[in-house]
């Protein structure tokens, strides 16, 4: 049975915002993308300035940061990593998650007080790849997302000990080699291995014969067409348990380019539920309360699986239906202070005087609070609240941190119920 420390949470950081959104909500790691060599150029990331700004906020909350060097390089790319390298070390960060053996050779080279870690993307599957890389000088690797809890249990009992292990717990999953796909260069020109897949596994497709253009025929029965290469979301929030006693060390979530309440509400969930499972005693049949596994309902996603950590998901992971996600719940605003019985905030969505919203701080079971004597930033009374970011205030009897989501139902016939 697995006796290891209490599994290190890491987060995902696309900006500055989601960056203290994950630290404040309980990450023990966060990872990030600069501007070069990272796997997200859809998504916002840290500028040299901003990269060194980010590992002092972290290093002053205890917390790591592992910045992604995953891409696979070209040629005329190869000159500048040397450099973007030391830079990177001087920085502060805590290791580099690479993919490339060429990167991971230059990293040793050029950044040697960082630790490497070795990216989802290169696919290890095995303990004779796990071992490969730390003979090589990696410290951790990232498992392929396609392997079961044994097949990682193998892995963690035939490598040394002082290689880590890490593994997705939560977020997006790839219906191919993630981030190795080429259906999006083929349809799209856009690059995978940069960050930038059009997701064509999402679309709906339905068969079209040459000379009928502008039929479409269904490929099921149902005449809605069929998204036959979407799949689920991953959630481990419920087996915790046989994450840890499979041996990994650090759970990650995935979502650099979801948005700072993406990032806290599943920060937090993972948080409350490693802090009850070690209050458990590492309770082998440890269950989160229902609440906190509620929580992920509260964000968008794709409907959820368990991926192939207990068997080929061939039941469960795809969504044939419909390639969206489920956004049942939307931000109403975000708590800037409290105040004298008052809570002053910024608004993200409208609301209304007399509403009632549910309030999620870190670490804390959500509970509602009923908007009255809601104000404008001119301290004016009004009805509602419609202007994207504008400041408000309205009478609290509950105090509320500061940085917590003040959320609502989107479909006002189940706001009531649900509330």
């Amino acid at each position: 049975m697995n006796s290891y420390p209490l599994p290190e949470l890491l987060a995902p950081a696309g900006d500055e915002e989601r960056l203290r959104a994950a630290i404040e909500y309980g990450a023990d790691a966060v990872y990030l993308g600069a501007d070069r060599f990272g796997m997200r150029t859809a998504a916002a990331h840290f500028g040299d300035d901003s990269l060194k700004a980010a590992c002092d906020y972290a290093r002053r909350h205890s917390v790591k940061v592992y910045l992604t060097c995953n891409t696979v390089p070209r040629n005329n790319e190869i000159d500048e990593l040397p450099s973007f390298l030391a830079f990177a070390q001087d920085c502060g960060v805590d290791a580099f998650i690479i993919t490339d053996i060429g990167v991971l050779l230059e990293a040793k080279k050029h950044a040697p007080k960082v630790d490497i870690h070795i990216s989802t993307q290169a696919g290890i599957t095995n303990y004779a790849s796990a071992k490969a890389f730390f003979d090589m000088g990696a410290t951790r690797i990232v498992t392929a997302r396609e392997l079961s809890l044994s097949e990682i249990a193998e892995i963690r009992d035939k490598c040394p000990p002082e290689l880590e292990i890490e593994s997705f717990v939560h977020g997006a999953m790839c219906v191919s080699f993630s981030g190795r796909c080429l259906l999006s260069n083929y349809m799209t020109g856009r690059d995978s291995n940069r960050g930038d897949c059009a997701q064509p596994c999402r679309w709906n497709y339905a068969l079209t014969e040459e000379k009928r253009p502008g039929e479409y025929f269904p490929v099921e029965q149902d005449g809605t067409g069929t998204y036959i290469m979407n799949s689920r979301d991953m959630c481990m929030i419920d087996h915790i348990a046989d994450l840890y006693h499979a041996g990994i060390n650090s759970f990650k979530i995935e979502g650099r380019a979801k948005s700072a309440y993406y990032t806290a509400v599943t920060v937090n969930a993972y948080r409350c539920a490693l802090d009850a499972f070690r209050e458990s005693g590492f309770d082998p049949d440890f269950r989160p309360e229902k609440w906190i596994s509620d929580e992920l309902l509260r964000v968008s996603n794709r409907e959820y699986c368990t991926g192939f950590y207990y068997t080929s998901p061939l039941d469960d992971a795809q969504i044939y239906y419909k390639g969206g996600y489920v956004r049942t719940w939307e931000v109403a605003a975000v708590a800037d202070e409290y105040k004298d019985g008052v809570l002053y905030a910024t608004q993200r969505n409208r609301f209304f005087e007399g509403e009632e919203l549910e309030v999620m701080s870190a670490g804390k079971k959500p509970f509602t609070v009923k908007v009255t004597g809601l104000r404008n930033a001119d301290g004016e009374p009004v009805d509602n609240a419609p202007h994207p970011m504008m400041k408000l205030s309205f009478n609290c009897p509950v105090r509320i941190t500061e940085g917590s989501y003040l959320r609502r139902i989107k479909d006002p016939e189940n706001r009531k119920e649900s509330l």
